[in-house]
């Protein structure tokens, strides 16, 4: 469905000093440098899969969505997205794609959202009847009847970008760009937009590209991640390979009956002990938690016990360090 095949992108970018005398001449002499976003980026999704596009900042994630969705032509290199080049078949392609960016709105601010919803529908020309079947069911899965006449200016952070995600998908695109669609939002919305992700995934096929530093995000929703680094791929493979390589810790917290000497447990370091309660870190490479827990009970009257996976932030930034970004 999507296929993307050493796509290169270079921009370039004035430079100048600052003070008045650097502005001054750069009236006369203008200073630029090149900054190549994309370099060879490569990779083919199929239809239906959820792909988390993931990297930091000025990695080149935002360009690689703006190629794929029509707004900018590369430098070099082939994109074909449902038989389509982006960039050269705009007004056909985009009938078939949504696009959501988080910063960024598609709706009018001034006027009721159910009014922005109808001038998308006009401009799409979708017919009538499918309209209102769309319009009923997003309304109804997004939450939205309660501020769908409300202008978009007077309604929250999270309630804008539940309506710009019903917006993308007003006209049933087979594909969905996502650029950070949670940024902003309280822990119901973030949980409210994922679900609905899902949902609709699941009953449409719908493929979905998303792009967002939120790991959280990322763990809920993908199940195959690509990272780009200085506009660069450097990995491609599922989520549970990552887990399966960078997940290689647990954080074992114990409550027992009262003891002075901490507790020796070969393969992992203790990093906490009260008298009554202790933390250790496993390296799961070196002692499994099920040994663990019975070198401990041999010389502890152990009461209650947690084992606590690392967070999913840990995990991605693993990766990033085995790449140096």
């Amino acid at each position: 469905m999507i296929t993307l095949k050493n796509i290169n992108k270079t921009f370039k970018v004035a430079q100048r000093g600052k003070g008045a005398g650097a502005a001054f001449k750069a009236l006369f002499k203008r200073d630029y440098k090149y900054i190549r976003a994309l370099n060879d980026v490569s990779f083919h999704i199929g239809e239906g899969e959820i792909v988390g596009y993931i990297g930091p900042n000025g990695a080149g994630k935002s360009t690689t969505i703006k190629v794929m969705s029509g707004i900018l032509s590369p430098d070099s290199g082939q994109c074909d997205i449902m038989d389509f080049t982006p960039w050269k078949n705009r007004r056909e392609y985009v009938k078939n794609i949504g696009v959501v960016f988080g910063q960024r709105t598609q709706l009018w601010w001034d006027v009721p959202i159910a009014d922005s919803f109808d001038l998308l529908r006009d401009i799409y020309k979708i017919p009538a009847a499918e309209y209102a079947r769309t319009l009923d069911m997003l309304t109804e899965t997004m939450g939205l009847s309660e501020f769908l006449n409300t202008p978009l200016r007077q309604v929250s952070l999270g309630q804008r970008m539940r309506a710009e995600i019903a917006a993308s998908l007003l006209h049933s695109p087979k594909i969905l760009f996502l650029d950070e669609p949670t940024i902003g939002l309280d822990a119901v919305s973030k949980l409210a937009v994922r679900q609905f992700i899902k949902a609709v995934n699941a009953e449409r096929k719908l493929t979905v590209i998303l792009t967002t530093h939120d790991q959280n995000d990322i763990e809920a929703l993908t199940d195959r991640v690509i990272l780009i680094g200085r506009g660069k791929i450097l990995h491609d493979g599922s989520m549970q390979n990552i887990k399966h390589k960078f997940d290689t810790y647990r954080t074992l917290t114990i409550t027992f009956s009262p003891r002075e000497a901490p507790a020796a447990l070969p393969g992992a370091e203790l990093v906490s002990w009260s008298g009554e309660r202790a933390v250790y870190r496993l390296d799961t490479s070196k002692i499994t938690v099920s040994s663990a827990i019975g070198e401990l009970s041999k010389t502890l009257n152990i009461l209650d016990m947690t084992v606590e996976t690392p967070p999913i932030e840990e995990i991605i930034a693993g990766l990033y360090a085995e790449h140096g970004i």
